[in-house]
């Protein structure tokens, strides 16, 4: 049961990388394509986590976890720069 739902988890992340990247490209403006980075980043932390899953092992949690507040960090000095153009004062 377990590996059906696993399955159907890939194939939903799968699906929602797929629209959040169709956003990235086509986005109207930049702000748009920010938020649909930092979607992209939560779908990347979500396939990690369920890779680690499938692999049983709680390696995948940590690499989540670095790539969370990377994606966190890189989000907030995007839109810093688009705000006010200097990410450090």
């Amino acid at each position: 049961m377990l590996s059906l739902a696993l399955t159907l988890a890939f194939a939903a992340v799968g699906v929602s990388v797929l629209l959040t990247l169709w956003r990235l490209i086509k986005g109207p403006d930049a702000t748009d394509r920010i938020l649909a980075l930092d979607t992209l980043t939560i779908n990347a932390i979500a396939f990690i986590l369920l890779l680690g899953m499938r692999l049983g092992t709680t390696l995948m949690l940590e690499a989540a976890l670095i790539l969370a507040m990377m994606g966190f960090v890189g989000t907030i000095a995007l839109c810093k720069f688009l705000l006010g153009g200097d990410i450090i004062e």
